[in-house]
């Protein structure tokens, strides 16, 4: 598939689900991932040294992403009330895929600014790593 993908968390609350997303983006092929917003301590929690392959970008805020998105990249919102990825047929060439902390959902201002909003059907509330790399998956498939 052409074009390229990253994906973040806004505001994270936990160190080692952005290891977890980290090494997720790695193996699955996104280029780079991204925080919007600064709540946790760096820690690595990542076994493959993910950081050595691809970057991570630190925004300072939902406004500093907003006029930082890669040129022609597509904003994808990951929030419970969103369409079911299953009926998500195709993926955007370039896409920042935007998943919200692990204690709220995506602030109004990104919610906005995303041209999607995607959700995972599940029982019960999913790890915001786990929902990543559930994305990433959904994505690598359906490019096939």
């Amino acid at each position: 598939m052409r074009g390229y993908f990253g994906i973040g968390i806004e505001n994270p609350k936990k160190e080692m689900n952005i290891g977890t997303l980290w090494r997720s983006a790695y193996s699955l092929g996104a280029a780079f991932i991204f925080t919007i917003g600064h709540r946790y301590e760096r820690q690595a929690s990542d076994t493959t040294k993910s950081w050595r392959h691809i970057p991570l970008i630190e925004y300072a805020d939902a406004q500093d992403f907003i006029d930082h998105i890669p040129y022609a990249c597509i904003p994808v919102g990951i929030e419970v009330n969103g369409t079911p990825i299953n009926y998500f047929e195709k993926h955007p060439e370039r896409a920042v895929y935007i998943l919200g902390p692990e204690d709220d959902s995506i602030s109004k201002k990104l919610q906005e600014h995303c041209v999607e909003i995607l959700s995972i059907e599940s029982k019960y509330c999913l790890n915001v790593a786990v929902a990543g790399s559930i994305v990433l998956y959904d994505r690598m498939s359906k490019s096939k």
